[in-house]
């Protein structure tokens, strides 16, 4: 914990804190939505899209385009992260691979993944390949960023005292500067984890024919506000569960840290 912070609720109170500001912004919804404020055209109140989250659930279409967005998520990061992830430790590592490779992962960082998408139809068509692609690259330079900022940042002093205890080799970097590198990493893993439901409502505008980006921009072409409300919040939702689920990764691996405690 930083020095001077206040020490973080914990328990009941603790769990319930972080949610008391989106359950306010729900209540002030249906009371404005109740009270004649908002269009229902324009913002259905919060009790409509329950509804029509509770339809969707019920006739199976929701877990359909849940299962889909899912596995595009997971195996769009799968691919870009673990990218990110080697190529960080190797350039991180070494000077050489750094001259080498370096300069033109910067100047593919900064094309922006979403420009990609005419060149991806162009390369791939419109399955599944280029919806992956496009995730995967959007999720590859946070994690390469990161990882290579990490391992480079690790402790001079720290690596020269283990060196001087005999440590060499791999032995010096999985037990030294990996774990130096590692609050970094995460970092790196928690925005990717972040950014790849952003690009995913994208990916999935490409001819898709299942997920929720597919059903929320069909719903818009019906007009069924309540449904875009509803893939709009599980995006909420899932990036959401993505980062506590990064932070219960911070706090497993970096354990030893008190900062994570």
């Amino acid at each position: 914990m930083a020095a001077g912070a206040n020490p973080a609720p914990r328990g009941l109170t603790g769990l319930l804190a972080p949610w008391a500001l989106p359950a306010l912004l729900v209540l002030a919804w249906q009371v404005a939505a109740q009270a004649g404020w908002l269009s229902s055209r324009i913002l259905p109140e919060p009790l409509a899209v329950l509804r029509a989250f509770w339809t969707l659930t019920v006739s199976g279409e929701l877990w359909i385009h849940l299962r889909t967005s899912l596995w595009r998520a997971g195996a769009g990061f799968a691919i870009g992260a673990g990218a990110g992830l080697l190529l960080g430790l190797l350039n991180g590592s070494s000077r050489r691979a750094e001259t080498l490779l370096d300069t033109s992962l910067q100047m593919l960082r900064n094309i922006p993944a979403l420009a990609l998408v005419p060149l991806l139809i162009l390369w791939f068509g419109i399955d599944e390949t280029a919806k992956l692609f496009l995730l995967a690259v959007g999720v590859f330079f946070p994690v390469y960023l990161n990882t290579f900022h990490g391992v480079r940042s690790a402790d001079a002093g720290l690596i020269e005292m283990a060196r001087s205890y005999g440590l060499s080799g791999w032995t010096l970097y999985r037990d030294v500067i990996l774990p130096a590198a590692l609050p970094a990493i995460l970092v790196g893993i928690r925005f990717a984890l972040g950014l790849v439901w952003v690009l995913l409502i994208v990916a999935e505008t490409i001819s898709a024919q299942q997920g929720i980006g597919y059903m929320t921009m069909n719903a818009r072409e019906f007009l069924q506000t309540d449904v875009v409300l509803v893939g709009i919040l599980l995006y909420a939702l899932l990036g959401k569960a993505a980062d506590v689920g990064a932070r219960l990764l911070e706090r497993h691996f970096l354990r030893w840290n008190p900062a994570y405690l």
